[in-house]
């Protein structure tokens, strides 16, 4: 399921830009910044709870907006 309340944000104090969440994202949500680190470009395409990018990232820079806490 698609989701309009639930989307990535990057840490950009934790993001090593590595991109393996620019790389592993099979919807599109990601793109690389002029910046250099990851954006997303697309958080309409988010998997709501799919936390794939957040499993993979290796600094723990993904979080997600909608996050119950």
């Amino acid at each position: 399921m698609l989701a309009k309340n639930w989307y990535p944000i990057i840490d950009k104090e934790k993001c090593m830009q590595c991109y393996q969440c620019v790389n592993f994202c099979p919807h599109d949500v990601y793109e690389v910044g002029q910046d250099g680190y990851p954006n997303v470009k697309n958080p309409d395409n988010c998997v709501e709870f799919c936390r794939g990018c957040q499993k993979i990232c290796p600094n723990e820079a993904i979080k997600y907006f909608g996050e119950e806490r």
